[in-house]
Order: structure tokens, then sequence, then C-alpha cells
């Protein structure tokens, strides 16, 4: 923590970026005790009211309290989010690593690789909402659902850029040192290729949950992910969005404006976190320190 705030005291936009991200999580650790009003329960006689001190962001076409519905939001948009990351990662940098791994040996540069490699291309040619919409069709609407698609656009990000990471850490010497002295490949891949490349994953990682919160909300505002009234800040922007042209424009506004707020806070910690991942270049970040 000590390295992060010596970091960020001469970048006060990226310490935005984690101040609120921090804030988000503690927003949706403590929902149910800081939102003043339940975030499913319809009150027609606040019918559309204007953002007041009773409702902070105002009340929808239903009568609920947004301000509570857009902290409730938080704890499903980032497990979508997380989750479908998280898996995304996982699976893409595991075979990115063996892919790499074996084709700088020299053991899969026609067979496996190149399989490989052609797949992405064809998963990759598709436009990644057309893609996520098609594979929530195939999969059915849901949450799991959801979390599948973003998983599965997300893949193919990480094959790449660990396999890329594999073949130059392959040719190192002390790898080649551990190869030499019996280390298995899989152990040597586990200790030696992915912690080396964690770098340029972990800087993506943090991009990636907040694309991940976009597309999740974007498949929630075209129908095609969580549907209302569960909070979710797609569908509630998608619900809010006709009330604009009646002058009711607080219903899609506060949403949009902390869905936009947290995929550029995530945007902002992704340039940092290559930077505090690598030894050399954090000790040079705070230097002065």
């Amino acid at each position: 923590m000590k390295v992060l705030f010596l970091y960020c005291k001469d970048r006060p936009l990226i310490g935005f970026g984690y101040f609120f991200v921090f804030f988000l999580i503690f927003l949706a650790i403590f929902a149910d005790l800081i939102a003043p009003w339940p975030p499913q329960t319809a009150n027609p006689d606040d019918y559309l009211q204007a953002p007041s001190w009773r409702h902070l962001f105002g009340t929808d076409e239903t009568g609920m309290d947004i301000f509570s519905r857009c902290i409730y939001s938080i704890r499903l948009d980032l497990s979508i989010a997380f989750l479908g990351t998280a898996v995304s990662a996982i699976v893409g940098t595991a075979i990115g690593a063996f892919v790499g791994y074996y084709e700088a040996r020299g053991r899969l540069k026609t067979v496996f690789s190149s399989f490989t490699m052609r797949a992405l291309d064809v998963i990759q040619s598709f436009p990644v909402f057309v893609f996520a919409i098609a594979l929530v069709a195939i999969f059915g609407q849901g949450l799991y659902s959801i979390i599948a698609a973003i998983a599965f656009v997300n893949m193919p990000i990480y094959v790449r850029l660990m396999r890329t990471q594999a073949l130059s850490i392959r040719q190192m010497r002390y790898v080649e040192a551990a190869y030499l002295s019996g280390l298995s490949d899989v152990n040597l891949i586990i200790k030696h290729i992915v912690p080396n490349s964690m770098g340029p994953i972990l800087s993506h990682l943090s991009v990636n949950v907040g694309w991940s919160v976009l597309l999740a909300a974007a498949l929630s505002f075209a129908g095609a992910g969580v549907e209302a009234p569960t909070p979710e800040w797609g569908s509630m922007i998608a619900v809010g969005f006709k009330n604009i042209v009646t002058g009711q424009w607080w219903p899609s506004t506060f949403p949009g404006i902390v869905l936009g707020l947290t995929v550029f806070s995530f945007a902002l910690i992704g340039a940092s976190v290559e930077v505090l991942a690598d030894p050399v270049r954090r000790r040079a970040a705070i230097a002065k320190y």
C-alpha cells in the first residue's frame, strides 16, 4: 500500500481511479447498510420524482429509488465482470503459456499452435458485441450465460498476449538452465514462464474488467442481459432512456455516469499496474521518495 500511495502521489488521476474502485467495492460490500431504500420495491406515489434529499438520484417510472438501485447494481455488475474476466484470464493464460512454450521449442510450429491461432482469428473476426449476443442466445438468457459470453470473447486476448510472452521468456538463459537441470515442462511453465509474464497480463486484466462491466451493461441495455427490475446499470439506462424526451433525464443519466466513471477508473488502474508489477520500473517510478 505504501508503494501504491507513493506512486499515486504525483499522479492524481491514477489515484482517483484507485480511490473510485475501492469506493465501489466498499459500497458493494455494505450496500444493505448504505442504500436508503429497497432496490426493487415499487412506490407509485413517488413516480418519476426529481432528485431531492429524499431521493438523491430521483426515482424511476415505478417509484423505485435510483440511488439505491445504483448501489446494488455495483454488486451485480462487478461480480459479472470479475468472474468473466477471471475465467478468460485463467484459461487464456494457460493455453497461451503452453502454446508459446512448446512453439519456442519447435514442437508445435505446424500443428496445435497453428490450429489454435487460426481458431482465435475466426473468433476475433466477429464484432465482440454481436458475438456476445449470439453466445447469450445459444446458452440462454441468464447471469451465467453473460459471464460465459464475457469469458469467451475475452479469452483470445489473453492467449495471444501470453503466447507472445512465453515465446520471449523461453529463450532466456535462466529458463534454459532450469530446463537443462531436469525441471519438467509443466513446472517450468508454472514457476518461470507464467510468473515472469504477469506484468502485461495484470495490466490488461485491469482494463478488461472495466470493459467487461461495459459489455455486461450493453447486453442488458439491448435486452440480452439482466432484465428489469433487477438493479443493473444497463437495464436501468434502457428503462429510463425513453423518459428523456419528456424531460425526466435522471433515470438513465445517473446510472450512465456511474457506469462511465467505473470503466474510466479501471482503465486508469490498468495504466499503472504493469509499472507496479515490474520491480525495476516500480523503483524508478518512486525513486525520489
